[in-house]
């Protein structure tokens, strides 16, 4: 049950006394891919070889046993077997049993007890995505629409009802059809060309409200427009590129999106001239190690990581946000997507 957090030094500490007591060795040290995890038993001299004997079985993924050489002649270790644990086919650390024979009994034992430790490590692995997930759709949904730019949006359309009655009118339904796309409840993903319509109609009501204090610059090539994308994974990025863009200016704002064709994948870019952001402040914010309390500042810091954690979620690490920032110098966010995936299509 230690192993429930994880492979971690504190669990497996906890975890080596009673695992070697099972398979009845002398010692026994646990490893993950990088260093020593813990050590149980007598004659703990050996313990500064462990990953010397563990290596190869990090790399082959096999059991393998070593001979342990020792001139101490009261010594009870002379060999070792070290058997690999492994989530979903990767090996993250290994097991090693040491006594003064390594037989064929001990071999399977050490095996079997390795199997119990992987499948401790499996549900440790599904608890921490399970949590991830319920974070993420909850930051998801906090992140949909901020509320400042309902009631933004809603005095904005009002100040056209009396001057401008079909002005009102035609931003009207255009809020109208960007909430029902921001808050429908079905798939978790659409197309490129749907998210970019839903942005339209988001730049479209921040245009009625800053005039031309707001300018767009759009590039879409037309190959990418059927490609499936995270539901509402470019929204953020826009919402955050307009409020950076505006912010402290006297000049005009400029937000640049560009979708290109490059190949297997679909590159987009958003990109503004405002104030920019210092690229640690970036980096923690990605890495979940900062949150700026309060108001609209909070809501792009967590429609930022929530992009971010969706895309890695569901293509992998290399898929994560790219952010070239500076202070004074602008914001420029891009987003890499495979054109094909298995399991991912739009609904």
């Amino acid at each position: 049950p230690a192993f429930r957090a994880g492979l971690t030094e504190q669990g497996a500490q906890k975890a080596a006394r009673h695992l070697r007591t099972l398979l009845g060795c002398p010692a026994l040290a646990i490893t993950d891919g990088e260093r020593l995890l813990a050590w149980d038993g007598e004659h703990d001299h050996h313990s500064e070889g462990v990953l010397g004997h563990a290596g190869v079985t990090l790399g082959s993924g096999r059991t393998q046993v070593h001979d342990v050489p020792c001139d101490r002649l009261d010594c009870l270790i002379r060999r070792v077997v070290v058997v690999p644990l492994a989530t979903d086919d990767r090996v993250v650390g290994t097991l090693a049993a040491y006594g003064e024979d390594v037989p064929a009994g001990l071999i399977r034992a050490a095996e079997e007890v390795a199997q119990w430790v992987d499948a401790q490590l499996e549900l440790a692995e599904l608890d921490h995505s399970r949590t991830l997930l319920m974070e993420a759709e909850m930051r998801a949904l906090r992140a949909q629409i901020s509320p400042h730019f309902i009631y933004n949006s809603l005095t904005t359309i009002a100040s056209f009802v009396r001057s401008d009655p079909e002005r009102a009118r035609e931003l009207l339904l255009e809020f109208a059809g960007f909430t029902r796309y921001s808050f429908r409840r079905h798939g978790d993903f659409t197309t490129l060309a749907e998210e970019l319509r839903s942005i339209d109609r988001y730049l479209l009501l921040q245009r009625a409200r800053f005039g031309e204090e707001l300018r767009v610059t759009l590039r879409i090539a037309p190959e990418v427009l059927p490609v499936a994308v995270p539901f509402l994974c470019l929204q953020p990025l826009v919402e955050n590129a307009v409020r950076h863009g505006l912010q402290d200016r006297s000049e005009p704002g400029l937000i640049t999106i560009i979708a290109e064709d490059a190949g297997a994948d679909c590159v987009i870019s958003v990109e503004d001239d405002g104030i920019g952001m210092d690229p640690e402040d970036v980096r923690r914010l990605l890495a979940g190690e900062r949150r700026v309390p309060g108001g609209e500042e909070e809501a792009a810091g967590i429609g930022l990581a929530n992009v971010d954690d969706r895309l890695r979620q569901v293509y992998g690490d290399e898929y994560g946000l790219a952010v070239e920032t500076g202070p004074g110098a602008g914001t420029k966010v891009t987003v890499r997507l495979p054109k094909y995936r298995p399991g991912v299509t739009a609904s």
